[in-house]
């Protein structure tokens, strides 16, 4: 894109852009209040509207459907669970395409889907947006309900540079680390990326403080000084810290992660790639969700490899 295209390129503003946002959970509803606070008229929808409802007391204008939201929408994100769930708000629930957001597109609209999902179909809903005169982005994020909170997110976007451009203002409001890493697509296979770092390194941040407590020492005081060293990183500094506190609460959900973790294996299948870290460590994690930590964050796999009732 050369220079004198670029800058003609109209950004979004609270002025002229109405912003909608679909799935308040636990990351959801801090990015979508983000948004909010900078001025922008915010749409919400979500599956339980009792999360909404701080959004709605500050202006927000709820919606009954997906539908609804996007007909009234310059800029539509979802924040939803698993990749089932955003082919139903996209195409439309129970083959019902009228009920989706594609079909309710305006001509230039954007629509971000920030859910971590297949690649596969992240390059569907682009190009079902792009035959309405519309586009979509891939953008999903890390940085867990800490990231999410203070707007600290890393947001990993795959798509058209121009709608990238367009919508970037929104995607500075949620996080500090944006970048376009090409086609639609390539946001969601940097997320595998992301998660497969992850998968290998939660479980060992689990294991290293379970030795840690076998052997007698101070958690605490063992995370004070490792953590400034060459094991230090989000993993061990603040998930860790939340196992040696045995705050198992979710900051992301196991079954979530696991979910992610299907996607990298079957991408990486796909990819003639045998990732054997990966596939350990999701086998342990579908264990602990079938001995019962499907709902605790990540950090909970401790619990399990040391045996705690925490």
């Amino acid at each position: 894109m050369g220079n004198q295209e670029r800058k003609r390129i109209v950004t979004v503003s609270p002025e002229t852009t109405h912003v909608g946002f679909i799935g308040l959970g636990i990351m959801g509803r801090s990015m979508a209040g983000h948004i909010q606070a900078a001025g922008y008229p915010l749409h919400v929808y979500t599956r339980s509207r009792d999360k909404a409802a701080p959004l709605e007391q500050a202006g927000a204008t709820w919606h009954d459907d997906p539908a609804a939201l996007a007909a009234a929408c310059d800029v539509v994100i979802t924040m939803v669970g698993y990749p089932a769930d955003v082919e139903a708000v996209y195409f439309g629930a129970d083959g019902r395409a009228g009920s989706g957001i594609l079909a309710n597109l305006k001509p230039g609209a954007v629509a971000i889907d920030m859910t971590t999902s297949a690649p596969t179909l992240a390059e569907r809903i682009a190009a079902a947006a792009a035959e309405r005169g519309a586009a979509a982005l891939d953008a999903p994020v890390s940085g867990s309900d800490v990231g999410a909170r203070e707007a600290k997110l890393a947001i990993m976007v795959g798509g058209d540079r121009a709608a990238f451009d367009r919508v970037k203002p929104l995607f500075d409001l949620m996080g500090t680390s944006v970048a376009l890493l090409g086609p639609a697509g390539a946001g969601q296979h940097t997320k595998m990326v992301n998660q497969t770092v992850i998968a290998g390194t939660i479980t060992a941040v689990a294991e290293a403080l379970a030795y840690a407590d076998r052997a007698g020492l101070d958690a605490g005081q063992v995370l004070d000084v490792i953590g400034g060293g060459a094991a230090g990183g989000f993993q061990l500094n603040v998930l860790g810290r939340r196992i040696v506190q045995r705050d198992f609460a979710p900051g992301f959900y196991v079954h979530l992660f696991i979910k992610d973790m299907g996607i990298a294996a079957g991408e990486a299948e796909r990819m003639g790639l045998d990732l054997e870290v990966l596939t350990l460590a999701k086998t342990l994690f579908e264990r602990f969700a079938a001995e019962g930590g499907r709902e605790d964050g990540t950090q909970g796999i401790f619990r399990m490899i040391a045996k705690d009732s925490g």
